[in-house]
């Protein structure tokens, strides 16, 4: 038996030491040599604090900002471990609402968040500015959700619709190789850019 067992715990302690220890450390090296600031999670700073990342959606709020795609995240129920509450663009709970087109809880919440921009004179209604991305943390918009969101930050912030409407067409980033993917607008950028807009 031993001869069996022998091959076995070699082959084990092998592997372990070659993809548990050697690769990731290598991988590890390689990324933070080539491209160090992916690497440390694409890290936003601001006045020398770390503000978010260009990886991670965050909840803003204010009309004097732009607000990202809703968010489906989770947490555990205070008073029930074994359920969740919703959390939005909460980093430790990184995953999608899992309800599908049937689901009422889906419907009713597209249908009231609709409605509200309808109301607030949203002519168009992009999907993104309505439902949540698979991860619940999308850091990105559409250059429509964003263009909707002009006029309401520019009365809040009383700056010229023109100026706010620059700050996201220079900030769209285009298709990867021209071809994969959409055209999107990061929002932590893009909030950061209005706090540095010169009145």
């Amino acid at each position: 038996m031993l001869c069996h067992l022998r091959p076995a715990l070699v082959m084990l302690a092998l592997f372990v030491a070659l993809l548990g220890v050697a690769y990731p450390l290598t991988i590890t090296v390689v990324a933070e040599a080539a491209m160090p600031r992916q690497a440390g999670g694409s890290l936003i700073r601001k006045d020398g604090a770390v503000i978010g990342s260009a990886l991670v959606g965050q909840s803003f709020t204010s009309d004097s900002y732009f607000h990202g795609r809703p968010s489906a995240t989770s947490a555990p129920d205070p008073s029930d471990s074994s359920k969740t509450i919703d959390a939005p663009y909460n980093a430790a709970s990184s995953s999608g609402s899992n309800l599908g087109p049937t689901s009422r809880k889906l419907i009713d919440r597209v249908t009231a968040d609709v409605k509200t921009m309808r109301e607030g004179g949203q002519a168009t209604v992009p999907a993104d500015s309505v439902t949540t991305s698979g991860s619940g943390l999308d850091p990105h918009i559409s250059p429509e959700n964003a263009a909707n969101q002009i006029a309401r930050i520019a009365r809040a912030r009383n700056a010229p619709v023109a100026r706010i409407r620059e700050l996201v067409t220079a900030r769209t980033e285009g298709r990867l190789l021209g071809i994969i993917g959409e055209p999107r607008v990061n929002v932590l950028a893009l909030n950061l850019a209005l706090d540095a807009m010169k009145p």
